[in-house]
């Protein structure tokens, strides 16, 4: 079977924006309050930051526990990895997720500034400067023969939705309304030209978007 490029619990407000504007290191999501565009995740048993026993069961716990199911390796945009800009000027820094990183995979961040790659606990991540193909051809071989996730942010996710390589997508649309940003789209029927879609509102308010190529 052919390896996916997916997309997977994906976050955006009702406007649209996966991040605010002015990100920073205190402030990831900008000035989006990432506490209102994630409480669904958060609240589920399944979510993997969980330390307390508990949460919710049913759908939105359903889509936490698939987050790691047949991925065998990661893509993300810079900016999902790190608040800098330009030239690496410490590289101490090792990304927002600490000595445990969530993904337990290679991840490959996109960036026009290299450095060398490194390794916490089960996650390598590597630092790659080429155009969406050729960096979703280095994550298929590192995933050996599993799929690979698109983490996002936003930006990422639309350079390789241009490049008509993405082939499925799951896009969680929050109750929250931020009024500028980084945008996925302007609506979910941008992309019915190259998807279908099911879309699945959950008792928790949030409205699950599935899309999967025509």
């Amino acid at each position: 079977m052919a390896q996916l490029l997916r997309v997977q619990n994906f976050t955006v407000s009702s406007d649209g924006f996966g991040a605010g504007e002015g990100q920073s290191l205190e402030r990831p999501f900008g000035h989006a309050d990432p506490g209102a565009l994630m409480s669904w995740a958060g609240a589920t048993a399944g979510w993997p930051n969980r330390t307390d026993p508990g949460g919710s069961r049913g759908l939105d716990d359903y889509f936490t526990r698939d987050f790691t199911h047949n991925i065998g390796a990661e893509i993300m945009g810079r900016n999902k990895f790190s608040p800098h800009r330009g030239a690496w000027k410490d590289h101490e820094w090792r990304g927002w997720w600490g000595d445990e990183p969530p993904f337990h995979t290679p991840v490959f961040v996109m960036t026009h500034h290299t450095r060398p790659s490194f390794t916490l606990s089960d996650t390598t991540f590597h630092f790659v400067d080429d155009e969406p193909a050729a960096v979703l051809a280095t994550a298929r071989e590192a995933a050996q023969g599993k799929d690979v996730r698109l983490g996002g942010g936003a930006t990422t996710v639309r350079e390789f939705l241009d490049a008509d390589l993405v082939d499925t997508l799951h896009v969680v649309v929050a109750p929250v309304k931020l009024g500028s940003g980084v945008r996925l789209w302007e609506s979910p029927d941008d992309l019915l030209d190259r998807f279908h879609l099911d879309v699945v509102p959950s008792p928790s308010g949030v409205t699950h978007h599935l899309f999967w190529r025509r």
